[in-house]
């Protein structure tokens, strides 16, 4: 049984969408969905369900980092029978050529941390989003006229702005990665994923930048990240 959801199986939908910010995800069952029901409060880690355009969706936090991302996407894949996960998030830019509030669709998501070895003893690193699922998501893209960059991202244990040497950091980067963006959760979703033999990806918005100084409020993160939303819903139509 999950201890840190108090959901009914059935209150969840097969494909979920997976905002970091429990503020982020009642903002898109406000906004974007019908006939909504709250389904999670435990931690207030809020958990929606409802329809869009006929579709029964979850709309569902994951907080912040990869272990809450862990207990989360483990929790749905597992206890209530979730098929989907599509990360929706925000990201600094590594790439000069990024601006802010770019749509990134993430292709491999690398990590130094050590997510894989304290799962199962695997040293695992790197690790592909469901090729299937985000050739769904591409295709929806050009469909509706949603502009994206796909590239590999780097999935933090620290959050990089606060961090003493930046740099240094960029330096670490695997060169053959091409490593365009950071953030601090897409590692662990797509390795469950996996685990579990399910699907999973992870679209970001770009709400910093390194190489222009560019930032945008906390307020500003929450509400004016739509197109990656309504790429996330509408794509979300199209699965299982």
């Amino acid at each position: 049984m999950p201890i840190h959801c108090n959901a009914k199986k059935q209150d969840i939908a097969k494909t979920v969408l997976m905002p970091g910010d429990p503020l982020r995800a009642k903002y898109i069952a406000d906004n974007f969905l019908e006939d909504v029901q709250l389904v999670n409060s435990v931690r207030n880690m809020f958990g929606y369900t409802g329809n869009y355009k006929g579709k029964r969706i979850t709309v569902f936090a994951s907080g912040m980092g990869m272990p809450s991302m862990g207990i989360y996407s483990y929790e749905l894949y597992k206890f209530y029978n979730v098929d989907t996960i599509i990360r929706i998030g925000s990201c600094g830019a590594y790439s000069s050529d990024l601006n802010i509030f770019d749509t990134i669709l993430v292709d491999n998501s690398y990590t130094d941390g050590n997510f894989a070895y304290e799962w199962n003893e695997n040293d695992c690193h790197i690790i592909n989003s469901s090729e299937e699922l985000n050739s769904i998501i591409e295709k929806t893209a050009n469909s509706i006229g949603i502009n994206y960059i796909k590239g590999n991202t780097l999935c933090n244990d620290c959050f990089d702005g606060y961090l003493d040497n930046i740099p240094a950091f960029i330096n670490r980067f695997p060169k053959d990665l091409n490593i365009i963006a950071c953030e601090m959760e897409a590692f662990a979703l797509f390795y469950l994923a996996k685990y579990f033999n399910k699907k999973a990806s992870c679209l970001l918005t770009v709400v910093d930048s390194y190489y222009k100084q560019q930032e945008i409020s906390s307020e500003e993160r929450e509400k004016s990240l739509n197109s990656m939303i309504k790429l996330g819903l509408e794509s979300a139509l199209f699965t299982l």
